[in-house]
């Protein structure tokens, strides 16, 4: 019996006032596109929000009509899943300075009547958290049943643990870290000069022009992908398989591993702006809650007051187990309650995609108590 389709559409809003940012620029007219998976409870006490990471956006579970690739999450977003929508309300925005339909670089600014490409200020997971909060608002919502994010989502479900304490029951942190190292850091760096070196990048105005730094932003990808995979997942996908049977002795693509980066970054290069990568990649480098408190992450997690579950993955070489363990000593040290999963998957960093059995139920199980 197959799987009933959820069909989705998603919603859009544009917030009041204005929003300060970190940079010290402010955005006005903001808007967001979210979607809403599941019903809102009458006291609102069942709503659940879910933060995307660097290439994700608002659509995380369902089908558009039509379609047959469903949203990013669907494999843990849906009834019966362990997001359950038969029991929580679900909301995901596409945050700010993103490309699928919210304010962001590609975004036309009202006063040059031109896309802002560039001229987009740079935002923080600080900004983001923000955001979503009059989102929030608008929606209802005066305290969240949890907060959920992987990868650069769970640094924003940490950053709401402690900047609106009070507006949050559960927050769930997935393969993440409260900072980046500096390896992850030379990562991002690779993929910026790879997109600001593409000859159609034009000094991040190539929306007006006409053009996309696709070169740029495919090399950025590949870059990406690579680390968002494990070594076994690479050895047991692809191996050292050739396309053909033979070595053609040049530069084309010969091994299978070859041919899907490409093709990964093809399809990425199509469906992503350029601008908005970069921007992407520094909300990750930022982000270091404890630099503020002299390094010591416990002091900056002090006003946290919301239950804490940790999640890890054993082959995830992007944001180790280690690093996830540092959030979870630094709330210990500040007496939170959280509780720490480290699962054993073969994926690497995309574990936290897959629906593996003791992901699900630690995840449901969380929720529901």
């Amino acid at each position: 019996m197959s799987e009933i389709k959820t069909v989705v559409t998603p919603n859009s809003v544009i917030l009041d006032g204005e929003l300060n940012l970190e940079c010290g620029k402010t955005l006005t007219d903001i808007n967001l596109i979210y979607e809403t998976y599941g019903k809102l409870n009458q006291d609102a006490s069942n709503a659940i929000l879910i933060c995307h990471a660097l290439s994700g956006n608002h659509h995380a579970a369902g089908y558009y009509q039509g379609e047959k690739r469903p949203g990013w999450w669907d494999s843990l977003i849906g009834p019966d899943k362990a997001i359950d929508t038969n029991k929580f309300y679900v909301v995901c925005p596409n945050n700010i300075g993103g490309c699928h339909g919210s304010l962001g670089p590609s975004s036309i600014n009202k006063e040059t009547g031109k896309h802002f490409g560039p001229d987009f200020p740079i935002i923080t997971v600080k900004d983001w958290v923000r955001s979503q909060s009059r989102l929030s608002d608008y929606l209802g919502i005066k305290k969240w049943h949890a907060v959920i994010g992987g990868s650069l989502g769970g640094m924003q479900a940490l950053e709401w643990s402690y900047l609106f304490p009070k507006k949050l029951k559960k927050a769930v942190i997935i393969a993440a870290a409260s900072k980046l190292s500096a390896q992850n850091i030379a990562f991002n760096e690779v993929a910026r000069q790879a997109i600001l070196n593409d000859p159609n990048f034009l000094g991040g105005r190539y929306l007006d022009s006409g053009v996309n730094p696709k070169q740029g932003l495919k090399l950025a990808r590949m870059v990406g992908h690579i680390t968002y995979l494990s070594d076994e997942a690479m050895r047991s996908k692809f191996g050292r398989e050739l396309k053909e049977d033979k070595l053609n002795f040049g530069f084309d693509a010969e091994f299978e591993i070859e041919s899907y980066l490409r093709y990964q970054g093809d399809i990425f290069s199509e469906n992503f702006d350029a601008n908005t990568y970069l921007l992407m990649t520094k909300i990750l480098d930022y982000f270091d809650p404890a630099s503020e408190y002299e390094g010591n992450l416990a002091k900056a997690l002090d006003a946290v007051v919301s239950q804490l579950l940790v999640i890890s993955f054993t082959t995830d070489w992007r944001f180790s187990p280690e690093r996830s363990r540092e959030i979870v000593d630094a709330l210990i040290e500040a007496k939170k309650d959280v509780s720490y999963l480290e699962i054993n998957s073969p994926h690497g960093h995309d574990s936290f995609l897959f629906a593996d059995e003791q992901y699900v139920r630690g995840l449901a199980s969380f929720l529901e108590n």
